[in-house]
C-alpha cells in the first residue's frame, strides 16, 4: 500500500495545486470552502475513544457526500438504532451544506467533515473515530481511505450503491485498481441488478453483492394527502385541478430548459404550474433571478410573491396573467414535494 498511497498523494497534491486558485476565488466571492480544513487536510476529526471496562457500544461511521445522501440516511439510521439502540453513530459529509443538514437531522450524533484522500489524513481520521464499521452511501471510492480501513481491519460496506453507465466506462479504465478496492468491501448493497452487474464486471465478488432497492426512491412521499405535501400545496397556493410540473434536484442549465418547456406547454395547458427545486442551496438566488428576468412572477417557499423585482414585465400577451413560477428554496422538502407532481 505505501507505494500506491504516495503515488495517490502526489496526484492529489498536483490536483489541489491546479484548482487552488478557483477554490480561493470562490472562498472570497461566495464564502465557500472556508471551514473544515484541519479535518479535511489533516484528518483531525473528533476523538472518540473507547472507554475501558464500559459495555461495548458498536460505533458506526456513515459517510454521505452532501445533502441528498444525508437525507437518505435518516431512514437507514433510524432502522439500525431500532435494532441496535446502543449503537453510536458518526456521520461525515464533504460539503458545508451537507454538514449543516446533518447537524440538523442528527443532533444527538457526532457529525463532521470527511477527510481528503491523503494517506496521513485518512489514517488519522480512522484513528480518531475508531469505528467498528464504516458504511459509504452510493459510491464513494476513495482509494487511500478504503485501503486504510481494510488495513485497520474495519468492516466496510456500501449502501444504496449506484454506478451509472458513464461512470462504469470510466472505472473500466482503471480496472485493476477497482478490483483491489472492491475486494476491500464486506458488503456492496446496490439499488438494482444493473448497478450490481456493473460492479461485478469491475471485479466485485458475487457473494458480497446484494440488491436492496433505493433508499431515496422506494420511500418517496408520493401521496397527495401527506401532511407535508398538503402544507406545500397551501404554501404554493395550488388550486384543485391545476396540473403540476416539477423539475427537481436540478443543476444549471436544467432550470432554463424546464422554464422553456413549461412556457411552451402552457399554450395547450394554460393551468399548468411549474415548481423548480435546485439541487444546491447556493443556486436558489440565481434561479430566482433567472425567473424574474423572464418577466415572470415568482412565489418562493420562503418568501412572498415577487413580481418584477426591478425587472419590467414584457408586453407580450402570452405572459399576461401568468401564474407564478414556484421555487422550493428549502432543503429536505423535495420528497414531500413529489406528491404534488403530475409531470
Amino acid at each position: 500500500m505505501p507505494g500506491l498511497a504516495w503515488l495517490l498523494n502526489g496526484l492529489y497534491v498536483l490536483l489541489l495545486t491546479v484548482v487552488s486558485p478557483v477554490l480561493l476565488y470562490r472562498s472570497i466571492t461566495q464564502g465557500k470552502y472556508r471551514d473544515g480544513w484541519r479535518e479535511k487536510l489533516l484528518g483531525e476529526l473528533p476523538r472518540l475513544p473507547k472507554t475501558a471496562g464500559a459495555p461495548h457500544r458498536p460505533r458506526l461511521w456513515f459517510h454521505a457526500v452532501s445533502v441528498g445522501e444525508v437525507l437518505q440516511l435518516q431512514r437507514l439510521v433510524a432502522e439500525i438504532l431500532t435494532r441496535e439502540p446502543a449503537a453510536e453513530v458518526v456521520i461525515s459529509t464533504t460539503t458545508s451544506t451537507g454538514l449543516a443538514v446533518a447537524r440538523e437531522k442528527f443532533p444527538a450524533h457526532t457529525v463532521c467533515y470527511f477527510p481528503l484522500d491523503f494517506s496521513w489524513a485518512v489514517r488519522r481520521a480512522i484513528a480518531c473515530i475508531a469505528p467498528d464499521a464504516i458504511l459509504l452511501v452510493e459510491l464513494e471510492l476513495w482509494p487511500n481511505f478504503i485501503l486504510a480501513a481494510r488495513e485497520a481491519g474495519i468492516p466496510l460496506g456500501l449502501v444504496n450503491g449506484r454506478i451509472g453507465e458513464r461512470s462504469f466506462h470510466g472505472y473500466r479504465r482503471i480496472a485493476p485498481l477497482m478490483k483491489r478496492l472492491l475486494a476491500c468491501f464486506d458488503l456492496l448493497a446496490m439499488q438494482n441488478w444493473t448497478f450490481a452487474s456493473r460492479l461485478e464486471r469491475l471485479g466485485a465478488a458475487e457473494d458480497r453483492l446484494a440488491v436492496t432497492g433505493s433508499i431515496k426512491f422506494d420511500h418517496v412521499e408520493t401521496s397527495r394527502s401527506t401532511p407535508r405535501t398538503t402544507e406545500l400545496r397551501t404554501a404554493f397556493q395550488l388550486a384543485d385541478g391545476e396540473p403540476v410540473f416539477i423539475a427537481g434536484s436540478t443543476q444549471a442549465p436544467e432550470e432554463q430548459y424546464a422554464l422553456d418547456t413549461w412556457l411552451a406547454l402552457r399554450e395547450e395547458f394554460p393551468r399548468l404550474r411549474l415548481i423548480l427545486v435546485p439541487r444546491h442551496k447556493e443556486r436558489f438566488e440565481e434561479v430566482a433571478r433567472m425567473v424574474l428576468q423572464h418577466g415572470l412572477p415568482l412565489l418562493r417557499r420562503t418568501a412572498t410573491l415577487q413580481i418584477g423585482n426591478g425587472v419590467e414585465a414584457p408586453s407580450s400577451p402570452d405572459l399576461a396573467g401568468s401564474p407564478p413560477v414556484l421555487l422550493l428554496d428549502t432543503l429536505g422538502e423535495l420528497s414531500a414535494c413529489w406528491g404534488l407532481a403530475d409531470v
